[in-house]
């Protein structure tokens, strides 16, 4: 028997062996990580429109919350670029509150989702969709950066993805050449790190440097338009009590749109995360369970100020290279990020905000995948290409819950569209062959002759949305009226409402024509289908055939042979 609640979190399968060799591992990663998601954890917070604390809260609370209690064993979780553009719309549109409900209502959605088992089927959602938003997003957060990296002047950004663009243009006069320096060597540093060293995360080199860099100009040199973390932000090194928002039925219904949203690009990345990861160190994540963690994480979240999360490739690739193989790595990470926080939080202020820009360009070309894009655009079937483009322009000049709202019917459309095109209906002419035949065998006869007045048609494969349009469409094609119709069934594995309806509504049409419907080949899962819809009674019991002879036969009988 099935069980009622797939919910299996791999810390605690991970403990039962669990050794001195394996928490040393674990606790090099963890440090490391940590170290690693603070400066993304604070540049993702700013991005998306919050204070720089509240991103670190986001990674400690949900961080802890996905490892205790996520399904797999490597995932580290926190703030990610892919909910830099939700997050600020939704702040835009409905204000902290606004988006503090819709992450909690996102939460309860995620813990819906793997409650009813469906971690394996958002892992189906089509891969143009994907990399489409993902691409987008990628887009829309450098576009984002401009206006930090250069130093801009401006009053306002607009939020319009080509009035941006114009504001830009229209204000290239007022870039700070100081601020722009610090950007550019920022993505410098920060891109060529790996080659140095694959250990230190280039982003938090380029943080240092520029962090003191700067500091010395304003000291020493008198450059004081470089704009920081402090001249914007005023700090907070206080972890926040819970707050429970207040929740009313109309704030509900208007937060729906957005919540799914987040769910659905949380649930999508964090098992995309974990499938990478499995590959990586040979183990299968549960996605069940994994829904489930990143729902309490997104609930936990907001209750201490926190933002959406969910699980980072990037953060999770690193604790994997690092030695990290249990969730005791992921706990480490968030502890290692809460000591910073409590400690060493005063000392943002005087990050430029140049460098953070930097640091998000490298996010966002990381994202883009700029790759995968073209191979897909250039090798892929007009539906695939046409998918991927209309989402990634919805994504960069609507917003993703437009996108990814779009990407879903896609998706849809798209699974019914291909699993129609698995049905085949094709008439068998003048006789039939019995070399072909699964449902016959009978002595050395090779063929069975079809009789005049007799029409056979076959379907091959379910018999659902899509196969009794094309069914019709055969049958006027030859615009023949028999007196017998066989229809073979012998490879229809199952049949749906859709087929049901369709092929009563022919069967119907046929006998007011005058015309004698045979099934042939139907098998027992098949037959038990038609018989709760009464065709036994709409056909007659001797008109349901098991084999083809027996079909022919009855057709015999019905033409006068």
């Amino acid at each position: 028997m099935e069980k009622a609640l797939d919910f299996k979190p791999k810390l605690f399968s991970s403990l039962k062996k669990y050794d001195k060799k394996t928490f040393m591992a674990d606790l090099m990663a963890g440090i490391i990580v940590g170290i690693v998601a603070l400066p993304l954890a604070i540049a993702f917070g700013i991005a998306s429109g919050v204070s720089p604390e509240k991103g670190i809260i986001t990674a400690i609370v949900a961080g802890m919350m996905i490892s205790i209690f996520g399904g797999s064993k490597v995932q580290i979780g926190g703030p990610t670029g892919a909910f830099i553009v939700i997050v600020y719309g939704i702040i835009q549109q409905y204000g902290i509150q606004g988006l503090t409900i819709a992450t909690l209502m996102a939460g309860v959605f995620l813990i819906g989702l793997g409650v009813l088992r469906l971690g394996t089927i958002i892992k189906y959602i089509p891969y143009p969709i994907v990399v489409g938003f993902t691409s987008g997003i990628a887009v829309t957060i450098f576009t984002t950066q401009i206006k930090d990296l250069f130093g801009m002047s401006m009053d306002s950004v607009p939020s319009d993805f080509v009035e941006k663009w114009g504001a830009y243009v229209a204000n290239i006069a007022n870039i700070d050449p100081w601020s722009a320096a610090v950007g550019i060597v920022s993505v410098i540093i920060i891109s060529l790190m790996p080659k140095l060293s694959k250990k230190v995360p280039g982003s938090l080199v380029a943080i240092i440097i520029m962090t003191v860099a700067v500091l010395l100009l304003k000291n020493y040199a008198g450059i004081t338009t470089i704009e920081t973390i402090g001249d914007r932000f005023s700090i907070n090194s206080q972890l926040p009590g819970a707050v429970v928002p207040e929740l009313t039925w109309e704030t509900i219904k208007g937060l729906v749109g957005p919540a799914v949203t987040i769910a659905v690009l949380g649930a999508i990345e964090s098992l995309l995360s974990a499938t990478v990861a499995d590959g990586v160190i040979g183990d299968h994540h549960n996605s069940n369970t994994e829904l489930i963690g990143q729902g309490i994480a997104n609930i936990a979240s907001p209750l201490f100020g926190g933002i959406p999360a969910t699980g980072a490739i990037a953060r999770t690739m690193a604790n994997i290279n690092n030695g990290g193989r249990t969730p005791i790595a992921g706990i480490i990470h968030a502890v290692v990020l809460l000591l910073i926080f409590l400690f060493l939080m005063p000392l943002a202020k005087y990050i430029p905000m140049a460098c953070l820009a930097g640091v998000l360009v490298v996010v966002a070309y990381g994202m883009s995948g700029w790759r995968s894009f073209l191979t897909m655009a250039h090798r892929n079937p007009k539906s695939d290409v046409t998918v991927l483009l209309l989402t990634f322009f919805l994504t960069i000049i609507f917003d993703l819950t437009v996108a990814i709202e779009f990407g879903l019917i896609c998706a849809c459309l798209l699974f019914m569209r291909r699993m129609a095109e698995t049905t085949d209906v094709h008439a068998i002419l003048n006789e039939i062959d019995l070399n072909e035949d699964a449902d016959m065998q009978r002595g050395n006869l090779e063929h069975l002759t079809i009789p005049k007045n007799v029409e056979v048609y076959e379907i091959n494969g379910p018999y659902f949305f899509g196969a009794g349009n094309r069914f019709e469409d055969i049958m006027a094609r030859y615009g023949r009226r028999p007196k017998v119709r066989i229809i073979r069934m012998r490879k229809v594995p199952f049949i749906d409402s859709t087929g049901m309806h369709n092929l009563e509504n022919m069967c119907l049409m046929s006998q007011r024509e005058g015309i004698t419907v045979v099934l042939s080949g139907v098998n027992k899962k098949v037959e038990d289908v038609l018989k709760r819809n009464n065709f036994n009674k709409l056909l007659g019991e001797e008109n349901i055939c098991n084999h083809i002879d027996i079909a022919l036969n009855r057709a015999k009988e019905i033409v006068g042979e």
